[in-house]
């Protein structure tokens, strides 16, 4: 019998045992996949509102606990607008709301109609909202065509009854599925008058956009910008809370799957006490005894991050069925979720087993064999 060969024989004939081991290791693997992949779909959600403006950075309160609570004033950003570099800052002020079951996070979006173009807003279909309007709004193609509306025809929306007067295109699909209204008057429903929530700023042509990002911060201390999602906790505690949740609870994960391996591997040991003397007394080495137990627990492991992963695709589509979750949780399956499925799978194996294999390298044939 080859050396894999033994190995997998050994997993093979405690079947019951090594099942539940990769079970109790499943556990661990379809959380941190879940969580993982859960996590990434309420960022990439969360920071798609950055997506929308035509910019090469946004500019929003730095640590406001939401980005929909981030508060700017005119002082502020006519302060960005005569920053060396800056070719043009368009300031908006933000909000969601529920419009039915399939569109639980409407984005709202206050703005100027001079502001529109260079917010990177081309009208599809009617006209742009007047500046003065309180019954006015501009949907993106997308919602409109989900609640079967054109132009003149009303939706409620905003605390109100509005009249659509056009449809748009951002080019992104968080934009096309958002609506616009006349800033004053959205100012006025928010409470908010001569408030803003962001600033979209585009540079001048050659500019170096982290030498004008840096000077904005520097002479606005109580800002941030923004170019990635990465930097996105910048302006939005709940996304650092996110990111550490998701990476507290797979340090755990690891923690508890290491524990189970290593208390099935250490039982295992008792009982193959004197087997693993004979193997010791014909010639194995101890690299060789330590790597047999190895990979008895490596082999547990996969077959744990195989079930994991397979637990974990199942509870992602029962979550994104949730009404509370619909069209918030938007899950995507990137290879580097399963890569760091088998991560904390190999980690789980090799950190639970190092103990018992090193046990077992170092006992004395003589002394393995005696015992009963």
């Amino acid at each position: 019998m080859t050396f894999i060969g033994l190995v997998a024989h050994n997993v093979w004939f405690k079947k019951l045992r090594s099942l539940f081991t990769a079970i109790a290791v499943a556990i661990g693997v379809m959380t941190v996949v879940t969580l993982g992949i859960v996590t990434q779909s309420l960022k990439t959600t969360a920071a798609a509102v950055l997506k929308t403006g035509s910019a090469d950075f946004t500019v929003a309160q730095r640590g406001a606990s939401d980005i929909l609570y981030s508060s700017m004033t005119r002082d502020q950003l006519l302060r960005i607008q005569r920053t060396p570099g800056v070719a043009s800052v368009v300031g908006v002020l933000l909000d969601t709301e529920k419009l039915n079951e399939q569109n639980p996070l409407f984005i709202e979006i206050g703005i100027t109609p001079q502001d529109l173009a260079p917010f990177g807003v081309r009208v599809l279909a009617g006209r742009p909202f007047d500046a003065s309007a309180s019954d006015e709004v501009m949907l993106g193609w997308h919602i409109a065509q989900d609640l079967g509306v054109r132009p003149g025809d009303t939706v409620r929306v905003a605390g109100g009854i509005k009249r659509v007067t056009g449809l748009f295109t951002t080019g992104n699909v968080f934009g096309d599925s958002a609506g616009m209204f006349p800033l004053v008057s959205f100012q006025a429903y928010e409470r908010q008058p001569g408030g803003w929530s962001l600033a979209f700023v585009k540079v001048n042509k050659g500019a170096s956009i982290r030498a004008v990002t840096a000077r904005v911060e520097h002479d606005n201390p109580v800002l941030t910008t923004i170019r990635t999602a990465a930097q996105f906790g910048r302006a939005d505690q709940n996304y650092k809370l996110i990111t550490a949740a998701d990476t507290g609870a797979t340090i755990v994960a690891v923690i508890i799957g290491a524990v189970i391996v290593m208390n099935t591997m250490l039982l295992s040991l008792v009982e193959r006490t004197r087997e693993i003397g004979i193997l010791r007394s014909i010639g194995w080495t101890r690299r060789r005894v330590i790597s047999m137990v190895l990979g008895e627990a490596l082999i547990i492991s996969l077959l744990g991050a195989a079930i994991g992963i397979g637990l974990a695709i199942a509870l992602i589509a029962v979550l994104a069925s949730l009404p509370s979750l619909v069209g918030i949780l938007q899950p995507s399956y990137p290879t580097a979720s399963f890569l760091r499925a088998l991560a904390t799978a190999a980690a789980v194996g090799f950190l639970g087993a190092l103990y018992p294999a090193v046990r077992a390298g170092l006992l004395k044939p003589i002394v393995a064999i005696r015992r009963e």
